[in-house]
């Protein structure tokens, strides 16, 4: 059953990366590569909101590996990250290659790390067993 929960993941993620690359990279007309900077800062936030529902309001583990390490794993892409850096390496874009890594690295970690809190903000604010708190006395 994980392995079938990954690959449905899998399956969605790819081409929803692939569909939000061009439609990102469509809009910029530049040799920075917006589409997949897009979609893998975008990803780390998803995941990070994820494993945070997961340790904090008890999110099944079978959604954490459909949605975290199926679609987000299809989502978010490191070989496409690699490859356009070196592109723009190759070309000459040493400035659009050093913020295509520092700023992948440090908005991508950032993402996940603001997914995790809100993740957390919301077990102060819901609670599975309590609702949400506006409903508390």
């Amino acid at each position: 059953m994980t392995v079938l929960l990954v690959l449905l993941g899998g399956m969605i993620g790819a081409p929803a990366r692939y569909l939000a690359d061009r439609a990102v990279q469509a809009r910029h007309d530049s040799v920075f590569p917006y589409g997949t900077f897009a979609v893998n800062v975008a990803g780390s936030a998803l995941l990070g909101f994820l494993l945070g529902a997961h340790q904090h309001l008890g999110l099944a583990a079978g959604v954490v590996l459909l949605l975290g390490t199926g679609f987000c794993g299809g989502l978010t892409t490191f070989s496409t990250f690699g490859y356009e850096t070196l592109r723009l390496l190759e070309d000459g874009a040493l400035g659009e290659a050093g913020l295509n890594v520092l700023g992948s690295l440090v908005l991508a970690v950032l993402a996940a790390w603001l997914g995790f809190r809100l993740a957390l903000a919301l077990l102060t604010t819901w609670s599975p067993r309590s609702g949400p708190s506006c409903y508390r006395t």
